[in-house]
């Protein structure tokens, strides 16, 4: 069967195992899988080769017609997650096939994870970039503001990317050489060392490295 370069899940927070020399390993609880191919798409007629997936199986009574209708060619089950992985022949995959987290993932494998971080709201300079702050003393008049932000006379406007108050998170995040702990089949659960962006149950696209 062939592979894909992927596969989706959902955070369910995190824990703490032990090696078999008693080191205590932070990880994160992942389930992954199982993912249905609801469409194709091919170089002749997109312009890539990919295949179509969804995660987590929706009611029909949550469907509206646009996505029963697109849902219906590859058995009508329809699903809350759609993404999209790139693969070297769609033609290979069936519709409606499943993919399964053992298929595609073993442990030690080396995974990327893209996933979005929580939404902070806006932030001062302290919080986003870990500015130190001045003085929290009796009459000091700086403490938590950024200070200085460029010049009056040249260039006379502040420079593109310097680091001010602004929204923080809300953003995708892809964290990158994340090892597989343990995989659990029975339970389409995965564990990986560290940790992972996002909130509890939120969105994970697992990519593979090979």
């Amino acid at each position: 069967m062939p592979k894909t370069k992927g596969i989706l899940g959902r955070k369910i927070g995190m824990t703490r195992i032990y090696n078999e020399n008693g080191r205590s390993i932070p990880v994160t609880v992942i389930e992954a899988g199982p993912c249905t191919i609801l469409q194709k798409k091919t170089e002749a007629k997109e312009g890539y080769n990919a295949i179509q997936v969804g995660f987590l199986e929706k009611k029909d009574a949550r469907l509206n017609k646009p996505e029963a209708g697109h849902f219906k060619r590859s058995g009508g089950k329809g699903f809350y997650h759609v993404r999209e992985f790139r693969v070297a022949d769609p033609e290979s995959f069936d519709l409606g096939q499943e993919i399964n987290l053992n298929e595609i993932l073993q442990v030690g494998d080396k995974v990327d994870i893209t996933g979005k971080v929580k939404g902070r709201g806006f932030q001062g300079v302290m919080k986003r970039h870990g500015f130190a702050g001045g003085k929290a003393s009796h009459g000091s008049g700086f403490h938590r503001a950024p200070g200085s932000i460029g010049c009056s006379a040249y260039p006379g406007r502040v420079i593109k990317g310097k680091k001010m108050p602004g929204r923080m998170g809300n953003n995708t995040v892809t964290q990158k050489n994340l090892t597989i702990i343990d995989i659990r089949d029975e339970e389409n659960v995965l564990l990986v060392e560290g940790t992972v962006p996002g909130a509890k149950n939120g969105l994970l696209s697992i990519y593979t490295k090979a």
